[in-house]
């Protein structure tokens, strides 16, 4: 499959959320795969792995485009991660308060993963996308926050199962700063985007978008219908014998919402066959 950057005609492309969320999906692979995928499918020929206590990602890119993509939580580890969670705020950047864990986990690759971006865009000019799942949305979220407080341009931030990230007025910041370019995916009963709580004082960021039950594809959707399609979900897990919250958050299941939406691939004889249609219609125009 070709997952090349081609030059970005609108805000939010399903494109580009099909190319990142692939991207943040290949994350959980071996290095080497990694690497291998990028330059094949992807046509970034620059790779940069980053690993520091924990903290994992990397950073691909060609001559118009870098992509930089955090790893997250994987879902057998989601319980644990949860109860161990540290929901302390602490000052962060954009003059909020963001969560002391995650802040913690990006300053351990900070300066080698900032150093890294100047040396592969040292005038700002190309293209930068970031992204992320779980744990690495977050991570995602405040490495954009820190490039905003220092002027470095971000073209776009597209999270998936995506935790709170800071308090109020970091949301708020953030908001005025990039909402309409940060886009934050969240899959129906998905349990770690209901963390931390807001009763701590964090709140959600971005421009949300939401799938259903069904996988439906929601860009607004009022409270009362998430509430129901979330009890929705919930209801049928109890017939299913699993846990909808944890499965929810699978960056599989992102994916494969993802490309539902996208367009059928035509075979080369249906592509052929349009051509000819087309060719044809144009020269009875003419």
């Amino acid at each position: 499959m070709d997952f090349s950057f081609a030059r970005p005609t609108a805000d939010f492309e399903l494109g580009v959320a099909h190319r990142l969320v692939a991207a943040a999906e290949l994350a959980y692979r071996r290095r080497e795969e990694v690497e291998e995928v990028m330059i094949r499918q992807f046509h970034l020929p620059r790779f940069v792995f980053f690993s520091d206590k924990g903290t994992q990602g990397y950073i691909a890119s060609d001559r118009d485009h870098v992509l930089v993509c955090f790893r997250g939580t994987e879902s057998t580890d989601i319980r644990d991660w949860v109860t161990d969670a540290n929901c302390e705020l602490v000052p962060g950047p954009l003059s909020g308060k963001v969560h002391a864990g995650f802040y913690d986990a990006l300053a351990c690759i900070w300066c080698s993963l900032d150093r890294e971006i100047g040396r592969m865009d040292p005038d700002g000019k190309k293209t930068l996308y970031v992204t992320g799942h779980s744990l690495g949305a977050a991570l995602a979220t405040l490495a954009v926050a820190r490039w905003l407080d220092q002027g470095r341009p971000v073209k776009a931030l597209y999270t998936f199962g995506q935790p709170r990230t800071g308090d109020n007025t970091f949301a708020r910041h953030f908001n005025l700063a990039f909402k309409p370019f940060a886009f934050r995916f969240v899959n129906n009963n998905d349990l770690v985007t209901r963390i931390a709580p807001r009763s701590f004082g964090y709140s959600h960021l971005g421009t949300f978008k939401y799938f259903t039950e069904k996988g439906d594809f929601k860009e607004e959707i009022s409270w009362w219908d998430r509430f129901l399609d979330s009890w929705q979900g919930r209801m049928d897990d109890i017939f299913d014998g699993g846990s909808d919250a944890i499965k929810d958050h699978r960056i599989a299941i992102y994916r494969a919402r993802i490309e539902a939406l996208l367009p059928p691939i035509l075979s080369i004889s249906e592509y052929r066959h349009q051509v000819r249609h087309r060719r044809l219609a144009r020269r009875r125009a003419a």
